[in-house]
């Protein structure tokens, strides 16, 4: 914008001193600008009213004259306006003038990159996404936001689009491998949806040598006529060094792995055991033989329980859950901290908490022989494992153990038998498992969805390489504490429901209509229907996965049933919970490594107290937080990915028994069996054929043979290259125990497929 002439800023200057103008006055959000902000400014909506009204593009000199924009205003006014300009609300053409995007017909997105060098649009707004040119690409880099005019149909049909407007280049610090090449240095990203190199010049290598891991800042974002340059800001090192996986995964997915001084400062000026002066108000229930039951590996421990008997009337279940929310509080460095992480984050051999050690391992953790603050759900179970009665309370506990699954369930088994301490702790953990039982003849009968998986284990070696992979074995302790977490889960969505306290939802919605279609059309071909017509409750998932269990094909029709459901997401509109059939469902149990737990404890507490919580700004958070979960879920899919590849590289010209995992339109994932690890059998590896893609059926179906490959299909496979660079696996097609000829196909062209090699 232009800087204002001299009679401008006296004008302003005394308008600034006489009483608002009436065309401030008339802004119908100005008493929510009053409360925000010490100089309230125009609204956003006003802004985009008046500019609507004006029926063409404005100056914005004219316009700040015309809104009686005072000279001590006017920097926070252009602030304004550029804000609205980075969120597509308005754009400001070459002429400085004012334009509302959607009468220029432009659309505002999000940039999402190829690795093959193109892109798309994807609107803000909803629709189908718009395809970007490589040249188009050159302008931005994956994850900016931008203004784009459809410009025409690709030869693939796609809307292609322009882009008028870079409304906000997102990416400041890339991670990548820097080479050195003719005495020209540049970055390649680690992240292949950013598919141009960033320029480095000489004076801003850092020293870095070729081939290292680096972070580079970047300098000059990326335009129509000129590259991304950038300068190393930290040299990471070698490729292969022990735990570089994990560096480039924090760095790549901007996930925040240093705690700011100032949260640091906070977490040290905490006591390091409960103070007497923090039990006042709570009930003490020390003396309840309440204990922890983790993973041999866990280290801070968010839940601790108890059981009791009580003839034919159930159980007493008694679920106590760290008491995060009596040292984290709202706004403070701690909470915003917190808030930022979402949650915390678990690689192989290295976490990256939500909170400090001194709160997440120490302060906070329930662990043994020690005083603890927690939020307990008492709840009465009836015989049925119906809930017949809870109450929320804080308290003051001591975990009487720390125990594992392992342990625990070969003691209820009878594998072995503890000794000492541990063996009064018999009759109360004899009481959780009977409950559980109950609690899991309820689960049926309400029709939760339980479809099965393998959980996976990597052992490491002493340098810090993959030594084998082992499945986790769920035993029944594991569904013990499970089931028992459920419990105070459901107590606490109805809780604060029942008291109308705003509060964040573990949302899982139904299959959508076109999901359910695809779904049943694929169950037709097997002879099976899903039931429930058009609105499908869980319990004909479940009852058809109980149909299922027992068939050779059961991991394919599992597989295609899990994805039409839609992800679980965090929201303040209940909208219950499908899988586990709850008509509300909220997360309670995890306040140590989940901000929305953390949140469900503040409302319960505010309940307790007499108080309402205020309901702004929840959806933001729900947003934030399922973002957050989705992040850490894609880091720790890229660590996996690259150690299993690392794995891989000694492997190569081995051959193994799998199952395809997945159909795409390029091949085939196969799954390999025992070591749990998938690679790719490309479409040119299925053989001398033709092979086409059909979405809805999960196949390939080849044109001439008739051949067909389906997901569930049982193959061998020989390991042809695996690519650390890429994380990507390749096999090749050596049997195919599951693929036959499709009977489709012409008569004459099945035979030819059914010929062996």
């Amino acid at each position: 914008m232009n800087k204002l002439s001299t009679n401008d800023t006296k004008s302003r200057s005394r308008a600034g001193k006489q009483k608002l103008p009436a065309i401030r006055l008339a802004d119908p959000f100005y008493a929510r600008e009053v409360e925000r902000y010490e100089s309230p400014l125009p609204s956003r909506e006003y802004i985009l009213q008046l500019l609507a009204e004006a029926g063409c593009p404005v100056d914005v000199d004219a316009f700040a004259q015309q809104l009686h924009i005072t000279e001590d205003e006017y920097e926070l006014f252009q602030r304004r306006l550029g804000a609205m300009q980075r969120d597509g609300q308005l754009m400001i053409n070459r002429k400085r003038q004012l334009c509302l995007p959607e009468k220029l017909d432009l659309i505002k997105g999000r940039v999402e990159g190829h690795p093959d060098g193109f892109g798309f649009v994807v609107p803000d707004e909803g629709g189908d996404d718009l395809y970007l040119s490589p040249k188009e690409m050159h302008r931005v880099l994956h994850g900016d936001r931008v203004l784009v005019r459809v410009a025409g149909f690709d030869r693939r049909g796609r809307r292609e689009a322009k882009i008028v407007e870079v409304l906000e280049h997102v990416n400041k610090f890339v991670v990548g491998r820097y080479y050195l090449e003719g005495g020209v240095g540049f970055v390649i990203a680690e992240n292949r949806r950013i598919n141009q190199d960033i320029l480095v010049p000489p004076e801003h290598a850092g020293g870095a040598k070729s081939g290292q891991v680096v972070t580079v800042e970047i300098l000059i974002q990326p335009g129509a006529h000129n590259e991304a340059v950038g300068r190393v800001s930290e040299i990471l090192g070698s490729y292969t060094s022990p735990g570089m996986e994990i560096e480039i995964a924090l760095r790549k997915h901007d996930l925040p792995y240093v705690f700011p001084p100032e949260v640091e400062k906070q977490a040290e000026k905490l006591p390091g055991k409960v103070m007497k002066k923090d039990m006042a108000g709570r009930e003490d229930i020390r003396h309840l033989p309440l204990v922890t039951i983790d993973g041999e590996t866990a280290r801070d421990f968010d839940d601790a329980v108890y059981c009791e008997p009580q003839g034919r009337s159930g159980f007493r279940l008694v679920v106590a859950i760290a008491d995060v929310s009596h040292y984290v509080r709202p706004g403070d460095a701690l909470d915003a901290e917190a808030y930022n992480r979402g949650n915390s984050v678990y690689f192989p051999r290295r976490v990256i908490p939500m909170l400090p050690e001194a709160l997440s391992n120490g302060l906070c953790s329930l662990n043994p022989e020690v005083d603890r603050l927690a939020m307990v759900c008492d709840m009465q179970v009836s015989g049925s494992g119906s809930i017949k009665d809870y109450r929320f309370y804080p308290a003051v506990i001591h975990s009487h153990a720390r125990l594992t699954y392992n342990q625990v369930w070969d003691w209820l088994s009878g594998a072995a038998q503890p000794d000492g301490k541990q063996a009064a702790l018999m009759p109360h953990l004899t009481a959780l498992d009977k409950l559980f039982r109950v609690l899991l003849k309820a689960r049926a009968k309400r029709g939760a969805i339980d479809f099965g998986s393998t959980e996976t284990q990597i052992i490491f070696d002493a340098q810090g390489k993959i030594k084998e992979i082992v499945p986790v074995i769920r035993n029944d302790a594991h569904r013990i504490i499970e089931e028992c977490m459920l419990a105070a889960n459901v107590c606490a969505s109805e809780y604060l429901q029942k008291h109308k306290q705003p509060a964040l939802y573990r949302v899982h919605e139904g299959p959508t209509a076109e999901k359910l279609a695809a779904l049943r059309a694929f169950l037709a071909e097997f002879g099976l229907d899903l039931g429930g017509g058009d609105k499908p409750h869980a319990k004909d998932y479940a009852a058809l996965l109980d149909k299922i269990k027992d068939r050779p094909d059961h991991g394919l029709l599992q597989t295609v049933m899990l994805r039409s459901l839609k992800q679980a997401i965090y929201s303040p509109d209940n909208k219950g919970h499908f899988g586990l059939a709850y008509e509300a469902y909220t997360h309670f149990t995890s306040p140590i490594r989940r901000y929305p737990d953390l949140l469900v404890h503040r409302g319960i507490k505010a309940v307790l107290a007499g108080e309402k919580l205020p309901a702004k700004g929840l959806e933001e958070i729900g947003l934030h937080c399922s973002m957050t979960e989705r992040r850490a879920d894609d880091a720790t899919r890229d660590v996996d990915a690259w150690l299993k590849t690392y794995f891989m590289q000694d492997r190569i010209g081995d051959e193994y028994d799998g199952t395809v995992s997945a159909v795409t339109s390029f091949g085939l994932f196969v799954a390999i069996d025992d070591i749990f690890i998938e690679g790719l059998v490309h479409v040119s590896e299925l053989g001398q054929d033709y092979f086409h893609y059909d979405q809805a059926k999960h196949m390939m179906l080849g044109e001439r043979t008739g051949k067909r490959y389906r997901l569930g299909d049982r193959v061998r496979i020989k390991v042809m290259r695996a690519d650390i660079e890429t994380s990507k696996i390749d096999f090749g097609l050596v049997e195919d125990f599951g693929a036959v000829a499709d009977s489709e196909a012409p008569k004459k062209k099945a035979r030819t497929g059914a010929k062996k090699k």
